[in-house]
């Protein structure tokens, strides 16, 4: 069996992998979104579901509200005497812990493990009954970068550190270098972290016989003549408990379409690891195109975005942008949400939108709501979120509902309205997506919705940090009993990209 680049065409920023036994889980990074860190899991590498978060809510003061790009950045997840530890970075408060026995049950609160501003992308590893930690500074709030540090915590990760010592600064071969993650084979320790940054940066192998170093340094996956910019930050995973067999997972960035994750062999040649396909004799690889299924398993796993909204509880492919509030939604009937109050201008900073990622590059949405909005200010929507955006709603104003398509963008002030319909007297509305890959890390989208030929067209944009996701919403500028009622939000991928826009 056969797969091709990316296994996952999906924003699943900064993943770090590990095997337990005959099965594969994943983590990521998922910033201010709620609930946060998800876990995927899968038996191939390359056919993934989702089955869990670490995070219901992000435990800190402003999370109440929106906190773009903030939150949970780049965790990493590995498993030691029975437990799954997952240490998690927030750049503002510091490195924290949470742990379970069962990876598809509840997680443990977080723990602090290193507090302060700055701190990123932690990774354990244990050694005689002592666990050290690896990371990497945000220049944002550090205010320098290009350092990897170590500190020490007990075995069971429950001692905070107070101090850490820096064990690399190589900028000349290594800048911007972050993402550590720590292994060992054989009588080296190694650190593969990526360097030159997200867009045009390279991996890079550490190896050192003492954790605290001196480490040697070797570049060890570069973009080459491929179209796989970056390749950045991943997981290096063992196939046979130390022997031979060994893969790589990176994450690229394709801009409007998010964070997507590569799966490149991994060969290990005079105590280096050189990952991709070979280049020249024991020189950094190339990303690879595709390659046979590491582990030959075929499953029915997979990501969707479709949902009937027919259970009992939220599907887990939706987040929210903030911690989510028990009043916003409710399985009744559909998907049913009510016109929270939210008094802002734009849409831009609503904590109740119920977002999800993008699965394809080239795909339609028809999502059918029932309304039930009762008060003037009350709508209820379907939206394309970046730092730039559009929506398609029902608004209600002076007692009657209109159709509208707005327009806006993060910090932009108050959202334009385009184009309004006449009264519009349909209890029900379908709302309608197509989307089309127009370049490397764009896709243009076009509306449709009322029945009519009510359409526009729009670019999309990233979010900070993360792809543009699609979702759906109700809010209201005022006190209100209003809600609507989402009946299903079904998505199509497009095999061809000769959409007709």
């Amino acid at each position: 069996m056969r797969y091709t680049n990316p296994v996952i065409f999906s924003d699943y920023s900064d993943p770090d992998v590990i095997r337990v036994g005959e099965d594969f889980f994943m983590v990521a990074s998922s910033f201010n979104f709620v609930p946060g860190v998800p876990v995927l899991h899968s038996k191939n590498l390359v056919e993934w579901e989702l089955i869990n978060y670490v995070l219901p809510k992000i435990p800190f003061e402003g999370y109440e509200k929106v906190n773009h790009g903030n939150g949970a950045w780049a965790p990493s997840l590995r498993y030691h005497g029975g437990k799954f530890y997952c240490l998690i970075p927030f750049p503002d408060e510091g490195i924290f812990v949470s742990e379970t026995q069962d990876i598809y049950g509840e997680w443990s609160p977080i723990r602090p493990l290193l507090s302060g501003k700055g701190f990123i992308d932690p990774c354990p590893i244990w050694e005689d009954n002592r666990c050290f930690v690896a990371f990497a500074f945000a220049k944002s709030r550090a205010g320098f970068n290009s350092k990897i540090a170590l500190f020490e915590t007990d075995e069971n990760l429950q001692t905070p550190a107070k101090k850490y010592d820096i064990i690399y600064f190589n900028p000349d071969i290594s800048p911007v270098i972050e993402g550590p993650k720590l292994y060992k084979r054989g009588k080296y320790f190694y650190i593969l972290a990526p360097a030159g940054g997200v867009k045009t940066g390279w991996q890079v192998a550490l190896r050192s016989k003492k954790l605290k170093g001196d480490y040697e340094t070797k570049i060890v996956l570069v973009q080459g003549s491929t179209t796989v910019n970056g390749p950045h930050q991943g997981a290096l995973v063992d196939l046979d408990d130390g022997g031979e067999r060994w893969v790589f997972l990176h994450f690229q960035d394709l801009g409007a379409y998010g964070r997507v994750v590569h799966l490149q062999p991994a060969k290990w040649v005079d105590g280096w690891v050189i990952l991709g396909e070979e280049t020249y004799d024991n020189m950094a690889g190339n990303p690879a195109k595709g390659g046979e299924y590491p582990v030959n398993i075929k499953t029915d796993y997979k990501l969707v975005q479709t949902d009937e909204f027919d259970g009992k509880t939220l599907s887990p492919i939706w987040q929210t942008p903030a911690n989510r509030k028990a009043e916003w939604c409710e399985m009744k009937g559909g998907m049913k949400l009510n016109c929270a109050y939210y008094g802002g201008k734009s849409i831009a900073n609503a904590p109740q939108l119920f977002l999800q990622k993008v699965l394809y590059e080239n795909f339609s949405i028809k999502t059918k709501c029932k309304l039930s909005l009762k008060e003037d200010g009350d709508e209820a929507g379907f939206i394309v979120f970046g730092k730039e955006y559009g929506y398609v709603c029902v608004v209600r104003s002076n007692g009657q509902n209109y159709l509208e398509i707005r327009k806006g963008s993060i910090g932009g002030g108050e959202d334009e309205t385009l184009c309004r319909s006449q009264p519009y007297d349909d209890n029900y509305v379908t709302f309608q997506m197509s989307a089309r890959r127009v370049s490397p890390d764009t896709f243009l989208y076009k509306f449709t919705f009322g029945g009519s030929a009510f359409t526009h067209k729009f670019y999309a944009t990233p979010a900070v940090w993360t792809g543009a996701r699609v979702g759906v919403y109700a809010r209201s500028s005022a006190q209100s009993d209003g809600f609507a009622t989402f009946k299903f939000f079904r998505c199509t991928e497009n095999k061809s990209a000769l959409l007709s826009f």
